[in-house]
């Protein structure tokens, strides 16, 4: 089992910046591919971005490859999305999720969830 918690998020402007943070618990975090996921109002989840159990690999949405990067921390257990020339189609809640599975951008291949974090881009 693994328990994840999102921060980071809140209200910025549009050019802007933000640091989203993902701080996992329970089961052995490096053990999973972790990765981020956001939902728009009236969309359907989207895979943003993830990072392999080392650490060397990377997959990320082809729309925020040039401003979001993704990394992690094992030792603080915790995965980061930094996302930076923020545009307003960014505004949605960002969810952390694990999977077991490599490198997965698939919603059925994550096994755990966190509760989300709401970000919001002003024009």
């Amino acid at each position: 089992q693994v328990q994840l918690v999102e921060s980071g998020g809140g209200l910025v402007q549009s050019g802007g910046s933000l640091r989203l943070s993902c701080a996992a618990s329970g089961d052995t975090f490096s053990s999973y591919t972790m990765a981020w996921f956001r939902q728009a109002p009236g969309k359907e989840r989207e895979f943003v971005a993830a990072i392999s159990r080392s650490g060397g690999s990377t997959r990320l949405l082809n729309s925020v490859k040039d401003r979001f990067t993704i990394s992690a921390d094992n030792a603080k257990n915790t995965v980061y999305l930094q996302m930076n020339s923020l545009k307003p189609e960014d505004t949605a809640v960002y969810y952390c999720a694990a999977s077991s599975r490599m490198l997965g951008a698939r919603i059925p291949e994550y096994d755990y969830w966190g509760q989300g974090t709401q970000v919001t881009v002003s024009s």
